[in-house]
């Protein structure tokens, strides 16, 4: 596999300051705490978490686990854009993860010797659907413990306020169905702001949450938002999705780059502090305002959890797809994973099996589903998620409904990225300099 990485990086920066796409190549893309100590006769299990949002979540379960069984859990947690960096030093320890996290395809290639085979657990079998486990052949190598949505959290009582307003680019959500449309509506809504508010009784600053550059929020940009273009190129080409091709011609880079420039003309966000890590995107949408906020279905138990004194409510929030420019009649939200659950294959037997019925645990106990249904707001895509361990989720059942209505889910291309964390790097430091008017 080929490395591009230093030309990827010109390419971008060209493209997105430019709006003028030569070449893009991105480079090596693939082929078309500790609790209290336990019996060590009994295993151990070290999980290294992905997701930092869910760090309480998985120190408490480990906790509980300990607590019942006797087994000692720890979790650590990787900072927002260093898993790779972090697992490649953990995994070198004596005291190595027994649990890790690979986020696809391309992600596997480089720990394809660590992953044991799942072919045979309890935690495979009791998937909805088999086909999205991570397969090496006929070895899976990893099984995804949530499938995500993302798109454009919308506040639906102000937008639906906002139709009803005289002189509204549009009377109903329902006409917000492509980009040219979405853009209108939020130029408008930036542009009258303080008549909004006036006749609403709203609180809004921006038609957007500001689109921060900083480590706790790029990878939205990053990585989800230059998921488009990879998806839509690699959809032309006619390649597997998800795995991609060897390089991109950067066919849809320019809507990228209008779809960048929508979300900061539209904030009220100072385009030269995007990366200062002073902007709380989160924030400015769960206190009412922002219209819309590019994030995923992850974002519904905090921006509805009472404690964190957000002035939403489940019923404002919903979810429209990033509407692209390209195929917006037919497209649905973002759906899928980067979140693969893999066994090190280098542990000891008595790890291996105490971490896999520690999995079966999670994906069984009330305690491991009320974690990830109701706790994390996630959606499981386990058999055993049901009745009060169904999805709660209000942009989980947006996508539903959009696949129901015959839209097709954008897949998660972005697994195709060489070096994840690397090559994010480059794609903020090209967005960055464009948007401070330095690229």
């Amino acid at each position: 596999m080929k490395e591009k990485g230093s030309m990827m990086n010109r390419t971008v920066k060209s493209a997105v300051a430019m709006a003028a796409v030569a070449a893009m190549s991105l480079g090596a893309l693939a082929a078309c705490g500790s609790s209290t100590s336990g019996d060590d006769a009994k295993g151990k299990v070290y999980y290294l978490n992905f997701k930092p949002e869910a760090a309480d979540q998985w120190t408490a379960l480990a906790k509980e686990y300990t607590k019942e069984k006797g087994v000692e859990v720890k979790v650590q947690t990787a900072a927002s854009g260093t898993y790779e960096q972090t697992l490649k030093s953990e995994i070198a320890k004596t005291e190595a993860p027994t649990l890790f996290q690979v986020n696809g395809p391309v992600g596997y290639q480089n720990w394809k010797k660590y992953t044991a085979d799942m072919s045979n657990t309890d935690v495979y079998k009791e998937l909805a659907n088999q086909d999205v486990a991570l397969k090496d052949g006929d070895k899976v190598v990893g099984v995804p413990y949530v499938m995500e949505t993302y798109g454009l959290i919308y506040n639906k009582t102000i937008l639906e306020g906002y139709c009803g307003m005289d002189g509204a680019v549009v009377s109903s959500v329902d006409e917000i169905n492509n980009f040219d449309t979405l853009k209108k509506v939020a130029d408008d809504i930036n542009s009258r702001i303080d008549d909004i508010n006036k006749e609403l009784g709203t609180d809004l600053t921006e038609a957007f949450a500001s689109a921060g550059l900083d480590d706790g929020s790029s990878w939205r940009f990053a990585g989800h938002l230059a998921n488009m273009p990879l998806y839509y190129e690699f959809k032309d080409d006619g390649c597997d999705l998800t795995a991609g091709e060897e390089s991109i011609k950067g066919t849809y880079l320019d809507n990228f780059k209008n779809v960048w420039d929508m979300y900061v003309s539209d904030s009220a966000a100072d385009p030269k502090t995007l990366n200062s890590g002073a902007l709380n995107a989160e924030s400015e949408f769960g206190m009412g305002e922002a219209v819309f906020y590019q994030n995923g279905d992850w974002e519904f138990s905090p921006l509805t959890n009472e404690e964190n004194g957000y002035v939403v409510t489940a019923d404002d929030l919903s979810m429209m797809p990033i509407y692209f420019g390209v195929d917006d009649e037919n497209e649905g939200l973002c759906v899928g994973t980067e979140n693969y659950w893999a066994v090190n294959a280098k542990a000891s037997q008595e790890d291996i099996d105490a971490t896999l019925e520690f999995l079966n645990w999670v994906i069984t106990s009330d305690e491991g589903r009320d974690a990830i249904t109701n706790q994390m707001g996630l959606t499981a895509p386990y058999d055993t998620f049901t009745g009060d361990y169904e999805t709660k989720n209000a942009f989980a059942q947006a996508a539903n409904k959009l696949m129901t209505d015959g839209k097709t889910s954008v897949a998660w291309s972005f697994n195709a990225t060489p070096n994840v964390d690397d090559w994010r790097a480059d794609v903020v430091s090209a967005l960055t300099a464009y948007t401070a008017g330095e690229g």
